[in-house]
């Protein structure tokens, strides 16, 4: 590590101030460390945390030069990488100055160094990989994002809606399995991907949260459903700004995990800034190309492809061009107003039909989510939501305390025009058979004005559980509470309703389980600042004066003294003014020179000329020799 350093710093002194800045501003972690001198400069550009990430920043053509000097150890030249990657100077030239700026390879004479602790590898395919056709653009045009956005959101919904209704199993570990994610999938009759997405967009906005390893919506999922369809989306944009995980395609990869690193927020703010509100991509699949190309480390292509198509369903992108959705998203700016102008307002009024069935395109309005579930059953989530009435859910309504004339007249309040007939007669016939029975708790009593009915109903087998007996003609003793007799006789087709002690219908109401959200997860803020361009031109600057010798500052003597410290790491500071000393005196000196492992050489020399970490030196015998300053272990005064 020590000559590897040195030999960076040797190349750092042969470099101007713009150079050195060129370098700061592609390694700014390094700039906030305490930098003194090109020697601490280089130390900590050797550094393997800012090595590694420094190489996610390279192309892949740079990843190919690269690996083929590590492969040639470090003693490959421009005609040998060249050979081995089958490449025209220029390419590698270009490449070759990608690792230039970023000091992970340079030329130390006709060889090619690289810096330690490279992760890289030899050419993906044995040679230089050029950069793929440039993506062709156009003229954007005005495609709207609309139906893709309105689809996410309603489909957030669905999914709250099914987590309420139904099972979503979580691990007790945390997430969700693929076998249960693929269950629900078929469920909502969508692919899995389109689930996981809507999941995790879900669960980042604290809509959902897990209770006793079941996913139920949170108290934030109900004020969502109940605001417009523009805070909607402007929430679900919020979550996908945060989300950290990286999409997997190929393959299976439980939800709702939580994933060390930002690889998720890299690959999805690398993705969108390449597109642009005035023009637009002819074709993603060059888009994911070049981006693969550009930055492989970041840029997988099928988790591009992946991200891209989160966009789309978003309405950040559409026809290959940002959306004013997309340019708030990039910009930082209003995200809400954003998506408020690009929504349409929430539908108010339904369609029903002579089929019992109640259709309304696009997304509705919460008063009018309410009234539908509350009378009819959603049955389709496809174009058009679909509810469907039938004996059951009119009754869900009468139970709630209203009458028939209420039920029509909430239904004629969101009907588009007056109600088909049919519906109002199955209200009616619905409302007349509600309530003939009633169930009172002794454990419960079944009452009726009809015998014949009470006689029919013990004779049930179904109803066996409850253990019904008569206590008169009219009235049945239950073994089990009421709240258990009513489910009972409603499974088996009847119409009871329950009454309580003062002979009063009782309103019934199923309290709504809600989980609690796990809080919202924010993007981890440095504490230290990064400096802006011009203090790192100032600190370049800096760095390259201080080590240069110039007219009136300092002395020779200190000049060479400070150049032969950054370039040996073994020599205490006495013996490095011997030898900057010797070098412009031209004084004899007694060095003890590294030769192998654990072995050394003792030379009486004089110094003629140091450069480039090299000192030519006229030895006692009477030969010329050139000897590594990083190699010289000792220098003494001769006896």
């Amino acid at each position: 590590m020590p000559r590897r350093i040195n030999a960076l710093a040797t190349w750092l002194h042969q470099l101007g101030p713009d150079e050195v800045a060129a370098i700061l501003m592609h390694r700014r972690d390094v700039a906030d460390r305490y930098v003194r001198t090109l020697k601490d400069l280089a130390t900590q550009l050797t550094d393997s945390d800012s090595v590694h990430a420094a190489e996610d920043t390279l192309d892949q053509g740079a990843l190919d030069v690269l690996g083929a000097i590590v492969e040639q150890g470090n003693a490959g030249t421009i005609d040998t990488v060249c050979a081995e990657l089958r490449c025209s100077v220029g390419d590698f030239e270009r490449a070759l100055g990608e690792l230039k700026l970023r000091a992970l390879a340079w030329p130390e004479g006709p060889r090619l160094i690289a810096i330690n602790s490279v992760r890289t590898n030899g050419a993906t395919q044995g040679q230089l990989t050029l950069r793929p056709r440039t993506p062709r653009r156009r003229r954007a045009s005005e495609t709207s994002p609309i139906v893709a956005a309105m689809s996410t959101v309603d489909g957030v919904a669905r999914l709250l809606a099914h987590c309420e209704q139904d099972t979503f199993d979580a691990r007790y570990t945390g997430g969700v399995a693929t076998v249960e994610i693929r269950r629900v999938a078929r469920a909502l009759r969508v692919a899995d991907g389109v689930l996981r997405l809507w999941l995790e967009l879900a669960v980042e906005a604290q809509l959902l949260g897990v209770e006793r390893s079941r996913l139920l919506p949170t108290r934030q999922g109900d004020a969502w459903l109940d605001s417009q369809p523009g805070p909607r989306l402007a929430a679900l944009v919020a979550a996908w700004r945060r989300m950290d995980w990286r999409p997997e395609p190929d393959q299976a990869r439980a939800a709702l995990r939580d994933y060390t690193g930002a690889a998720g927020l890299v690959l999805r703010r690398s993705a969108l800034e390449r597109f642009s509100a005035e023009e637009a991509f002819t074709s993603t699949s060059e888009l994911v190309e070049d981006l693969s190309w550009q930055r492989p480390a970041v840029h997988d292509p099928r988790a591009t492809a992946a991200v891209i198509g989160e966009m789309e369903s978003l309405g950040l992108v559409a026809g290959g061009a940002l959306t004013p959705l997309g340019v708030a998203v990039l910009e930082d700016g209003d995200v809400e107003t954003a998506a408020r102008e690009l929504m349409p307002p929430a539908t108010e009024k339904a369609a029903f039909q002579t089929d019992m069935t109640a259709v309304v395109n696009g997304l509705p309005s919460p008063e009018l989510s309410a009234t539908l579930n509350l009378v009819a059953d959603l049955e389709d989530n496809d174009a058009a939501r679909v509810w469907r009435l039938s004996a059951g859910s009119v009754r869900r309504a009468l139970d709630s305390g209203l009458s028939a004339d209420e039920v029509l007249a909430k239904l004629a309040a969101v009907s588009e025009v007056a109600l088909p007939q049919a519906i109002g007669y199955q209200v009616r016939d619905v409302a007349r058979r509600h309530g003939q029975l009633t169930v009172t708790d002794v454990a419960s009593c079944v009452r009726a004005s009809d015998p014949a009915l009470l006689q029919e109903i013990v004779k049930s087998k179904r109803l066996g559980p409850l253990k019904l007996r008569f206590l008169a003609p009219t009235v049945l003793a239950s073994d089990r509470p009421m709240a258990e007799t009513l489910v009972a006789l409603r499974r088996c087709g009847y119409a009871p309703t329950g009454l309580d002690a003062g002979e009063q219908s009782i309103v019934e109401s199923v309290e709504r389980v809600r989980a609690s959200a796990r809080g919202e997860r924010r993007p981890e803020r440095w504490w230290r600042t990064e400096l802006d361009d011009v203090e790192l031109t100032q600190l370049a600057v800096r760095l390259v004066e201080q080590e240069r010798p110039s007219v009136g500052r300092g002395t020779p003597r200190a000049n060479a003294a400070r150049m032969l410290r950054d370039q040996n790491v073994f020599l205490r500071d006495e013996e490095v003014l011997l030898l900057s000393s010797a070098l412009v005196d031209g004084s004899r000196v007694e060095i003890k020179y590294a030769t192998g492992p654990r072995r050394t050489e003792t030379h009486l020399i004089v110094p003629t000329k140091h450069l480039e970490g090299v000192v030519s030196a006229d030895c006692e015998d009477g030969t010329s020799r050139e000897f590594a300053i990083g190699h010289v272990r000792k220098v003494a005064i001769p006896e």
